[in-house]
């Protein structure tokens, strides 16, 4: 791992659990981690419901657009995090994976996203201070 840790997140569309989770890493980290998404399949658009999430917590996702999945990104991540693609994520050998296992928002309001969201920011809170915990000797 090199001394900024790069961590991608994977989901089918790219618009809905991977975006929070790289919004909300990203905030976090302030620096610390950089963040990657992308998607096997990326959609049109993002999830409506989890924009409007983010955004509530003050975060702005307007920079943010579904993005495919390359080679040079997955080969660019020391963390791959797979967020319900299954099959269609492709592995990458020498990656550390972590497979979280979440509901799909896609179609769903804001009050049924809202839950799916504070699981991913639990998350990746978790993993935050699991890449930037000092190594103990």
């Amino acid at each position: 791992m090199t001394d900024t840790p790069v961590v991608l997140f994977l989901c089918t569309h790219n618009a809905g659990r991977s975006l929070a989770a790289r919004v909300l890493l990203d905030h976090y980290a302030q620096g610390r981690v950089e963040v990657l998404s992308a998607g096997s399949e990326p959609a049109d658009q993002l999830n409506p419901s989890v924009v409007a999430i983010l955004s509530e917590r003050g975060l702005d996702p307007a920079r943010e657009f579904p993005k495919p999945l390359t080679d040079e990104t997955a080969q660019a991540a020391d963390v791959i995090v797979t967020m319900g693609c299954g099959d269609t994520c492709p592995y990458y050998p020498g990656k550390r994976y972590l497979d979280w296992d979440l509901e799909d928002p896609a179609g769903k309001p804001v009050a049924a996203v809202r839950p799916i969201v504070d699981d991913i920011d639990r998350r990746v809170r978790s993993l935050l201070a699991d890449l930037t915990e000092p190594v103990k000797q």
